[in-house]
Formats: C-alpha cells, structure tokens, sequence
C-alpha cells in the first residue's frame, strides 16, 4: 500500500501542495501532475520533471511491524537502483548524475530503507525495501551529510522512538529546491543542473490522541563549494546574507518550526500542534543526544551559540 493520509487514526495527514508557480509550471508544459505522484509500498513520491528530482517523498510507518532486514539479503550483487518506467526517463537523473567526473556525493536515499521495512510478513517488508531503490528517491548528497548526522537523525526517529515505542507516524522527506541552487560543475547530457542545499523531514506523530509534527532541516551548501563539486561563486559575490544557514557549521541537522521550511520552500503542510515553538534554528548537537526511551531532554544550540536542553524537543 502506498502513502495513505489516513494512517494515523482519526486524524489526516495530506502530503504537502506546491507553490502556484510549480502548479503553473505544468501547465505550461501539459503536464498532468499526477502523472508524477508515484506510489510504492508504504512510500509515494511526487517527482520534479523540471528540476528532475522528487519535490518531497511522504511514507508511513509502523513500529509495531517493523521487520529486521541488512542490506546483504535484499540484493546478490549490491545495490540496484534503477529509473521508474512509470515516469519518462529523460526527466530523471540515474548513472548519468552519480558516475558523472565530479559527483562527489552520494545518491542519498529521501525514504530511508529501513523506515518502509515493516508489514504484516517479512516478504512484504523486504519488498518496501527493494522498492527505495529508485532514482525518484533519490537526491545528491555529500557522504559527510548521508551518512553523517542526517543519518543518525533519521536513525534516533526509527530505532529509538518509532521502534522501540511501537508508534505509527507519517514522514514527509524532500529537498528545497531553489530557484538559487548552485550549479554541478559537470554539465549532464549537455545540460547544466542545479545541485540541492537544503533538505527536510518533517513527522507527524499522535500524543493522547493529538496530532503533532516536528520539523528537521540540514544544509550542504558549504560542503559543495568547498569540495569544488558546483560552480565557484563569481568574484565578489558572497553567500546572500538572507541565507539562514551562511553562519552554521557544514552538515550540522537542525529542528525548526515547520512554517519555517514552508517560507523556504513554498511548501505547505497539514497543520498540527507543535512542541518546539522558537522562531530560531536550534542546531542539534547529535553526540550529546540522550535517546534512553524516559528522557526527554535534547542539548541544542542556537545561532548565537548558546548551549540549552529543550524539553521534548525530538521526542515523539
């Protein structure tokens, strides 16, 4: 089964409306917007065929089912990623982008494996599994970010809340893709493509029968200029100082109110109740997390560099 926005009961969580200037874009060119929203197992994907990258991936979880599978048993000779033929594959971006000179980054999983691994057997689980494997869910990402503190983020939502827990939740996954995005230095079937910075999560999760959500966003704009992997900046030019993250370190995770990823990325959400409430970035410091199931204090710091526990802050 797909996305559903029913999962979590007695409450509906939409996937999330692009801007009217996206909307516009497809009209422009007679495309169908559904024609772009494809289902998986337990994950749907609402694809780009402009930017040639997924707007957002949006699945759904369930701790109570979830089924322990490595890597190793999904497939004989590694990974296999492919295109869905259910989308025209000139608007996709597969080997051509990933073993292009240059491509310093990995193929970043927007769906994380593990987190559609679940079902009422363990042949359904590993099904959902093989089924991430598609360029629609995929994004470039510098490895420092994938497989670094987005990584372990996205592990401290599975294993140690939805997991351990047994909760059911709806994940909502993508990049902000901005008009802005630095350019790949390596032009792919002669045509130049804009590398992400920004990507988000956000999930929504019930608490005595309240629907909540919290937002996570992380940044790789520093890491690309830096390993040369866009093209540098022009003489003279600076990162805008309207750009939030010009002042925090690479590859750092933060939680923000989800309004705030909407401003960013002309995006809009299924509005629910909120715990944090600041109007400023916290940058989560991971290593000093304590994920025992009974606490509920999370070190953060702000831009200023203050160092606070917030209560409740990743907790579910």
């Amino acid at each position: 089964m797909a996305y559903t926005a029913d999962f979590l009961e007695g409450h509906i969580v939409h996937v999330p409306t692009i801007h009217a200037i996206e909307e516009e874009k497809f009209r422009s060119m007679s495309f169908q917007m559904d024609d772009f929203y494809v289902d998986y197992i337990n994950y749907s994907v609402f694809h780009n065929p402009f930017r040639k990258f997924p707007y957002y991936t949006a699945s759904n979880i369930d701790g109570r089912l979830f089924k322990d599978i490595t890597r190793d048993e999904l497939f004989s000779s590694g990974d296999t990623w492919k295109k869905d033929t259910r989308i025209p594959k000139e608007f996709q971006l597969g080997k051509e982008l990933y073993g292009a000179s240059h491509s310093d980054f990995d193929r970043g999983h927007l769906t994380k494996r593990q987190d559609v691994q679940w079902g009422k057997s363990k042949h359904t689980a590993k099904k959902a599994a093989i089924a991430t494997f598609y360029y629609t869910n995929a994004i470039p990402q510098v490895d420092r970010l994938n497989r670094g503190v987005w990584k372990r983020i996205e592990d401290y939502i599975l294993h140690h809340e939805t997991v351990k827990q047994s909760l059911k939740i709806s994940l909502i996954t993508g990049p902000l893709l901005l008009d802005k995005d630095p350019k790949f230095v390596t032009k792919i079937g002669g045509e130049t493509v804009q590398i992400p910075t920004l990507f988000f999560k956000v999930v929504y999760y019930l608490r005595e029968g309240a629907l909540y959500r919290t937002g996570f966003l992380t940044s790789q704009k520093q890491l690309l200029y830096k390993r040369k992997i866009v093209e540098p900046l022009l003489r003279g030019d600076v990162l805008e100082s309207s750009d939030v993250f010009q002042n925090f370190k690479d590859a750092e995770t933060y939680q923000v109110r989800v309004s705030f990823i909407e401003a960013l990325g002309n995006l809009k959400f299924t509005e629910a109740k909120e715990v944090f409430i600041e109007d400023t970035p916290e940058a989560l410091i991971l290593d000093e997390i304590d994920i025992q199931p009974e606490s509920t204090e999370v070190m953060t710091r702000s831009r200023s560099g203050r160092r606070t526990k917030s209560k409740t802050n990743l907790k579910l």
